[in-house]
């Protein structure tokens, strides 16, 4: 059963979904019984969330995956073809996505997400919301280097990230955050450079439920990014549970990797997630990601390709629909697939 939240009548009422609907693959949403698209669906079909001040459509875009192709975060990534990836951001925002998730340290030998954002989409639309994190760090050789912990450090991160997109300010800062310590030094350091204007609203990655309270008392957090798809643990349920509960964003990522994350989505799939694409006439990740926005109106999807056409199909996703059987299907994979 999918997870229920109690949400504000305005956000409710911005999550209608359309029927379903299907993209580039019209043979076999045709052979499965379904009425095939013949252009691709619009980000607006996921329906909107208020994140900060801006509605943003629920089916947004990651660029972790846009500098390299093969497996992200590595110190020796196959640089991705620079026009390909300009192509692909600039036709996510053609296809209506108004959320973006990027951070200085997704790169690649000679490619940067936050260049290849400012290239693909600069000057920025007044819709646009480009949501950045700090914490981690990569040194030039792209091997990862000591957490940002102190306010000199994270500060300088934010400033990285305002040069690398040619901002004056960002729209969205999130604290990643590594392991159980507190974060009120962190979180209010970002706070004061909220105050000074460099930052409109602050969140959170990779955290547990403490760490959401802990932050509530410096500063309002607008969302929270974790790990999170079929399979994920109760833990991670809990929280998203907890945000809906707040009027906070749920912003999953690996929603499609899953396990595999950086690396990315394993061939392997439970039965129930083969059974229902099949059945749909739709990919595999378009089940996992329809299933992920079902978990409630406040979830918002950042899948990241750095291909056109998974693109669309990932858009597409936003637009179909899951039966109560198909759910209950789906819930018997979340909860046998071993937690992440």
């Amino acid at each position: 059963m999918a997870i229920m939240t109690g949400m504000t009548s305005e956000n409710t009422a911005n999550t209608t979904m359309t029927t379903p609907v299907h993209t580039a693959r019209t043979a076999a949403g045709t052979a499965a019984g379904n009425t095939a698209a013949t252009a691709p669906v619009d980000a607006a079909a996921s329906g909107t969330w208020t994140l900060g001040d801006r509605a943003v459509h629920r089916i947004g875009f990651g660029t972790m995956r846009l500098p390299q192709t093969g497996p992200a975060l590595t110190p020796h990534a196959v640089p991705r073809d620079r026009e390909q990836a300009l192509r692909v951001l600039r036709r996510a925002v053609e296809l209506g996505v108004n959320h973006i998730d990027t951070a200085a340290f997704y790169f690649s030998p000679l490619r940067s997400a936050n260049e290849l954002v400012n290239r693909a989409l600069a000057p920025y639309g007044d819709d646009l919301v480009i949501a950045t994190k700090v914490g981690p760090a990569r040194g030039p050789d792209g091997h990862w280097t000591e957490h940002a912990r102190t306010p000199e450090r994270l500060r300088a991160q934010v400033e990285q990230n305002l040069r690398e997109l040619g901002r004056d300010h960002l729209d969205l800062v999130n604290l990643r955050i590594v392991g159980t310590d507190p974060v009120a030094e962190r979180f209010g350091a970002l706070a004061e450079l909220r105050q000074a204007g460099l930052i409109r609203h602050l969140g959170l990655s990779n955290i547990r439920p403490h760490h959401l309270a802990e932050a509530q008392a410096i500063a309002p957090v607008t969302c929270v990014q974790n790990p999170y798809g079929i399979g994920s643990s109760p833990a991670q349920d809990e929280l998203l549970r907890l945000c809906g509960e707040q009027g906070i964003a749920f912003v999953p990522f690996y929603a499609i990797a899953g396990a595999g994350r950086e690396g990315g989505a394993s061939t392997a799939e439970p039965p129930q997630v083969r059974i229902i694409a099949e059945a749909r006439g739709v990919s595999t990740a378009q089940v996992r990601l329809a299933w992920t926005l079902h978990r409630g109106p406040h979830v918002l999807a950042i899948p990241g390709t750095g291909d056109v056409a998974h693109l669309e199909d990932n858009v597409a996703a936003g637009a179909l629909q899951l039966s109560a059987q198909e759910l209950a299907l789906l819930e018997e994979a979340h909860t046998d697939t071993p937690a992440d």
